[in-house]
């Protein structure tokens, strides 16, 4: 199924949970951090699985992902995707070094990305349940550290039968001189996007 089903309206209220979801992220950053994050959310669209790999650079580009099953009243995956880079200067923060030292992946730093990812993809996610008042409930996350055509094939396997659409909020967080671009990718199995937008149309 491809997002011909969504109408303008419909857009509009999946760009809504894309604006309030990110800007739950960014609290939950700062919060993290003890530290003020600003964010911007740049782009909000619907896109297919074939556009995701293009958007990160490159089925080869390098990236840490942070996938997390979702569960309850709708089912299917988020995505959190950072470029290598953006990862280095995240993990450099959590850990009160300089934002450009280089990064060696260990069991420490893996899993201080993973549990960001966690309570970001988690603030993403609560926002939506509150805004709905579905229940919508994240699984244990995976991280992997690889080429961003690798990290999608898992969703990609799992929805690309029932599904090719993909709800893209790609936002910038600001802690002071310090840029880190995450991009989140909603993807819900077909049935649950059509409960999404039946919901969110009864309440806008």
């Amino acid at each position: 199924m491809d997002a011909s089903f969504l109408n303008s309206f419909h857009l509009d209220i999946l760009k809504e949970i894309g604006n309030i979801g990110a800007g739950n992220a960014a609290t939950a950053l700062a919060n993290i951090l003890d530290k003020k994050v600003d964010m911007k959310v740049p782009q909000i669209r619907i896109m297919g699985f074939s556009e995701v790999s293009e958007v990160l650079g490159g089925a080869e580009t390098a990236v840490a992902g942070i996938l997390l099953g979702i569960r309850g009243d709708i089912s299917g995956y988020i995505l959190f995707v950072l470029e290598e880079t953006a990862a280095k200067v995240l993990v450099n923060i959590l850990m009160g070094k300089n934002p450009e030292e280089e990064v060696a992946y260990n069991e420490i730093t893996l899993s201080a990305l993973k549990e960001v990812g966690n309570i970001l993809t988690g603030s993403y996610l609560s926002a939506l349940s509150t805004l709905t008042g579905l229940m919508i409930k994240p699984d244990v996350p995976d991280i992997a550290i690889d080429m961003a055509g690798a990290i999608l094939s898992v969703p990609a396997i799992d929805f690309g039968k029932t599904t090719d659409t993909v709800l893209y909020i790609e936002t910038e967080f600001i802690e002071g001189k310090n840029r880190v671009i995450g991009d989140f990718f909603l993807v819900p199995d077909t049935d649950s996007y059509m409960k999404l937008i039946n919901t969110l149309g009864a309440i806008y």
